[in-house]
This record gives C-alpha cells, sequence and structure tokens, in this order.
C-alpha cells in the first residue's frame, strides 16, 4: 500500500527505492537525495534491540528514519504520507 503512494515521485517528486541494501542493512524505503529512511514494522519490531543500533547507524551517517507500524500504513495511510511529506519539506529546508 505504501509503495503505490511513494513510487514514481509521487511525493513532492521524491524519488524512493523500495529494499534497498544500505550499511549493511535492508530498509524498506529510502530516498537518498534528503536521505530518508521509511521503516514498516510488524509486532517483532517492538523495543527491538538490532532496530535501535541500525537506527543509530543510519544517523550517524546523516540519514533520518520514520518508522510506521503496519496497522498504520493500513488504517491512516493518509496520515503517514502527510508525515513523510512533512519530513521531506522539513529534510529540504535544513539544506
Amino acid at each position: 500500500m505504501l509503495w503505490q503512494q511513494l513510487r514514481d515521485r509521487q511525493i513532492e517528486g521524491y524519488k524512493f527505492r523500495r529494499q534497498v541494501p544500505l550499511k549493511g542493512f535492508i530498509v524498506d524505503f529510502v530516498c537518498f537525495d534528503p536521505k530518508l529512511v521509511i521503516e514498516v514494522d510488524g509486532s517483532q519490531h517492538a523495543e527491538n534491540e538490532r532496530d535501535v543500533r541500525r537506527d543509530a547507524i543510519l544517523k550517524r551517517d546523516g540519514f533520518r528514519v520514520l518508522r510506521f507500524w503496519n496497522e498504520e500504513v493500513e488504517k491512516a495511510l493518509d496520515f503517514v504520507i502527510r508525515k513523510i511529506a512533512r519530513e521531506l519539506k522539513t529534510r529540504e529546508n535544513e539544506r
């Protein structure tokens, strides 16, 4: 569902890629220009130390990581898209 909204530069003209190897990890979605990673997580990710370490590594490299629960994407996709768009604008203004 989320990929259908991210693909083909539909959000603010930014190009997203999915299932991308990055820093030894596979990220769900990434937009390299503003260095934004988006993860969609199921319950297995609740309080997951591996995710915390991975996020720290990505952040050290200048990436911002947004995490959403599967349920958020399924039931509140508009909210998720608005949050991603806001983050893209914020990152754009920081440059």
